[in-house]
């Protein structure tokens, strides 16, 4: 359009051009100019005039025209080169003016006006926190040109962004205020008016018979109604207090309340939404109709439409009416296969599971076809044999009645090689440590699990931020290979924890300072320029910690962790090393009493191949001394001597749980076994005749624990999805000599928050929320628990992973195995939350409410939670 008004412009920017010249001295050998007989002239110069900013010379080679053309005046060069200058978008005002001429030479001028530029933007009466979200999405800077569309575009992004608060009707007016005293600046004041901010108030359907209006408004994920209890429509309530006033009977009143007090009327009158927004978004709207029709079609009812959908506002509340057509109910008939060859017909019909007479279902039927989340569908079946190529059709034949033939299509197309594997985006982790944890190797056939494994396996290194995570492959068709790129996003994995409990049991405030090195690199530790701080990329871990509370107790561990023994197979070498002190103090602050423990452990860890890849065996040669000197306030069976524990522990365990932080899916099953030489039975010894210093010199005793741990999204967002996490686990210790009995040593201690408990005796302290510790000071030689988690994200990114918990525990300890009742447990009930900081590992807190507590008479539901709640700490890691 700019362009034809150009065209129409030029005679007058001509002739405005020739009547300032006419006011001027004209050159005596100036031609007299016949505008109904355009002539042709030699360019003798060209000037610019009206420019601010601009450069001239790029503005007389953007016009097309140059010192020497010979053009026609007025013609189509002219007309040409003021579109081009109008179309630069920089200008109030073109034109080009002749300023001279001698013979058949012209002299040009370019007259241009500038439009203003953006000195600054402002936002009155606007809240700082909105100022600051609209100037990052305006990205408007200083010095840009200020024109029409530029303020179309900042009206219409402020719009959408008030929009999707809820205020639909925002109004912005944008006002350019000239700067004083600068030529051609001026400042953008952008005034919104909000309005009132509107919700959904009711979403209802038209022609829905087939199927619940109550699942219908669940598959609208977020297109939500506003909190309502319409105790009106429930009750009837105008009718009630008619009926008050003429003294009509309670009887004759309860016939006029609601017909029914079904789900689906309540949920007409009742919405308690209040964890989901109820704004109203465009997009989100009309992802949720396709949601809608999804659902239909999963239920039989191919033909369901959306015949018309009304959003309107009534009584400014946002009210939206669906319209559908149902359509007919279908059902699938013969299904039939053609181009399969690698695989039979009848292979194919197990994988998919669909029978004749089965509810025709296309969400079933596109996800038993392509990329079921469990791995059973007919896509992987060929992507895991290298058909990478391959594609799948469905195509019906034949509608017959309400029957359906399908008639499913295959191009298995050739097996695929991997070709080329680039690891991009680690900047710190070496390229080696990376490549050894894939599955997916050059020269092997494509396969999608193993591909889904390497992602896998890369996140569980805890090195990268799984959720910017991409695996990419590029096929090749013509020579029938895939490149596969894995593009990571480094993320600070080295973790400070720094944390004060109580210690309990008079052990009083215990402060923890511990460091832990995820991906040390222990060969660089002596090389110049490999520490920024310290030398890392080998994925190899380091970890130090020191826990105490002066005097009385006093802890230092050390540990370092080889993932790669060798370097060649996944095979793990642990060593430790760890030292506590425990003192009783008088009255006068002096030592009265001591326990020490010194203790080592070596640790090698293989993966297995069967049953499958998922399990790892471990096995760990462990020692500690125990060292008392007078210890008589703790109660322990012994108060003087030593104690030797020298036992081997055998761990297999499987876990395919898909990522350490936020798991959304997979299990971590572990069954472990500690055992120590049966001395009792080796030396001869009558250990009836023995002092319990002789009995536990070398402490015998075999250890059983198993944990089964579940993860189960219950969502299909991926990104966010709410996961149930469910928890079973036991613990036994036995004992060879029934006149030695149950080992004072490696004992349960059950209750509290697995953080403030400190352990001296080897014990494994296992927390159950809602309690303080349950177990005796002897600790106990059984538990068990078990553990139900709702999970509900709030952040995913790498900089903080934050989400909060529901959960329901139960535990108890036995102290013989006649006393083993599974079923009789200290119940609790609560909510947390967590927050994941790279830097400081797991923090958080959960309260939990102990049913089983002896709290004595309490009134009140304030009395109530004081006595039978509990705050429980996470610092640092997730407590057993």
């Amino acid at each position: 359009m700019r362009q034809y008004i150009a065209y129409l412009l030029i005679p007058v920017f001509v002739c405005l051009g020739y009547v300032a010249q006419a006011q001027q001295p004209v050159d005596s050998t100036e031609a007299v100019i016949d505008y109904s007989d355009p002539k042709e002239y030699t360019i003798g110069g060209i000037t610019v005039s009206g420019t601010q900013f601009l450069d001239p010379d790029i503005l007389v080679a953007i016009s097309g025209i140059g010192v020497g053309d010979r053009i026609t005046i007025p013609g189509d060069a002219i007309s040409n080169s003021l579109s081009k200058l109008w179309d630069q978008g920089l200008f109030t005002d073109v034109q080009i003016r002749i300023t001279k001429t001698i013979g058949n030479t012209a002299f040009l001028d370019i007259a241009l006006v500038e439009r203003p530029r953006l000195n600054n933007k402002t936002f009155p009466n606007t809240k700082k926190s909105e100022s600051d979200d609209l100037a990052e999405k305006i990205q408007l800077v200083k010095g840009r040109v200020v024109t029409e569309n530029s303020k179309v575009t900042i009206a219409n992004v402020v719009k959408n962004y008030y929009r999707d608060k809820g205020f639909l009707d925002a109004r912005v007016t944008i006002k350019e205020v000239p700067v004083p005293n600068q030529v051609n600046l001026v400042n953008l004041e952008i005034v919104i008016e909000k309005g009132k901010k509107i919700k959904i108030a009711k979403i209802s359907f038209e022609g829905v018979e087939q199927v619940s209006t109550m699942k219908l408004k669940k598959k609208m994920k977020d297109t939500k109604e506003k909190v309502r209890i319409d105790l009106n429509s429930i009750f009837n309530i105008d009718t009630m207090k008619a009926a008050r006033k003429e003294k009509i009977k309670l009887g004759t009143v309860l016939e006029n309340l609601a017909p029914t007090r079904t789900l689906e009327y309540l949920s007409e009158h009742v919405r308690l939404n209040v964890f989901s927004t109820s704004k109203f978004k465009k997009a989100d709207y009309e992802k949720d109709k396709n949601s809608i029709i999804a659902y239909y079609n999963s239920m039989g009812y191919r033909d369901a439409t959306i015949t018309a959908d009304t959003v309107y506002l009534d009584n400014n509340e946002l009210k939206i009416n669906i319209k559908i057509d149902e359509g007919g109910k279908y059902y699938f008939r013969n299904i039939s296969w053609k181009g399969n060859t690698i695989y039979s017909s009848i292979q194919l019909d197990s994988i998919l599971g669909i029978h004749k007479g089965d509810v025709y279902n296309q969400e079933l039927l596109d996800t038993r076809l392509n990329m079921n989340p469990s791995g059973r569908d007919v896509s992987t079946l060929y992507m895991d044999d290298g058909y990478l190529f391959f594609q799948v059709t469905p195509l019906e034949v034949a509608v017959v009645g309400d029957s359906i033939d399908l008639e499913i299509r295959i191009n298995e197309g050739p097996q695929a090689t991997i070709n080329e594997v680039r690891i991009m985006g680690n900047t710190k982790t070496k390229e080696y440590v990376i490549r050894r944890e894939l599955y997916t190797i050059p020269g092997n056939k494509f396969s999608r699990s193993d591909l889904i494994r390497s992602q896998r396996e890369i996140a569980n290194l805890g090195y990268f931020d799984t959720e910017q995570m991409e695996v990419v492959p590029m096929p090749n068709p013509e020579k029938g290979t895939v490149d596969i790129e894995y593009r990571l996003v480094e993320k600070p994995n080295d973790q400070l924890e720094l944390s004060a409990g109580w210690g309990g049991r008079g052990r009083g405030v215990v402060g923890t300072l511990g460091v832990t090195f995820t991906n040390f690199s222990i060969q660089n530790l002596f090389k110049k320029g490999t520490w920024s701080p310290l030398p890392s990329g080998d994925g190899q871990k380091l970890s130090l910690r020191v826990q105490t509370n002066g005097r009385i107790y006093q802890s230092y561990n050390a540990s370092f962790t080889e993932p790669w023994l060798g370097g060649k197979k996944p095979n793990s070498f642990t060593i430790s090393w760890y030292h506590t002190r425990f003192a009783n103090l008088n009255s006068n602050n002096e030592v009265t009493g001591r326990l020490i423990t010194n203790g080592a452990s070596l640790g090698l860890g293989i993966r297995l191949k069967k049953p499958d890849n998922f399990f790892t065996f471990q096995a760990l040669l462990n020692y500690q001394n125990y060292t008392l000197d007078n210890w008589v306030s703790s109660n322990f069976i012994i108060t003087d001597g030593s104690s030797n524990n020298l036992s081997l522990k055998f761990i297999l365990a499987r876990n395919s749980v898909d990522q350490p932080i936020y798991p959304r899916r997979g299990s971590n099953i572990m069954l472990s076994l500690q055992v120590t030489p049966p001395y009792s039975f080796l030396n001869g010894k009558d250990y009836t005749t023995l002092t319990d210093n002789q009995k536990y010199k070398w402490i015998e005793y075999h250890k059983w624990r198993f944990t089964a741990e579940w993860f189960t999204p219950l969502t299909r967002k991926e990104k966010m999805p709410i996961v149930l996490r469910m928890v079973a686990k036991f613990g036994f210790l036995g004992y060879y000599n029934k006149d030695i009995g149950y080992s004072p040593f490696e004992r349960f201690e059950l209750g509290g928050d697995g953080l403030s408990n400190i352990s001296f005796y080897g014990r494994d302290i296992i927390a159950l929320r809602g309690y303080e510790v349950i177990t005796p000071s002897t600790g106990a030689p059984f538990f068990n628990k078990f553990t139900m988690e709702l999970r509900f994200p709030f952040s995913l990114n790498q900089s903080a992973t934050i989400y909060s918990t529901a959960f329901v525990e139960a535990g108890n300890y036995y102290m013989t195995i006649k006393d083993y009742n599974p079923f009789k447990l200290n119940r609790t009930a609560g909510l947390g939350l967590r927050i994941f900081l790279p830097m400081f590992g797991m923090l958080g807190f959960d309260y939990g409410i102990g049913f089983d507590k002896n709290a004595g008479n309490t009134t009140g539901f304030g009395n109530f939670l004081g006595q039978y709640g509990k705050f429980s700490i996470v610092l640092g890691f997730e407590p057993d």
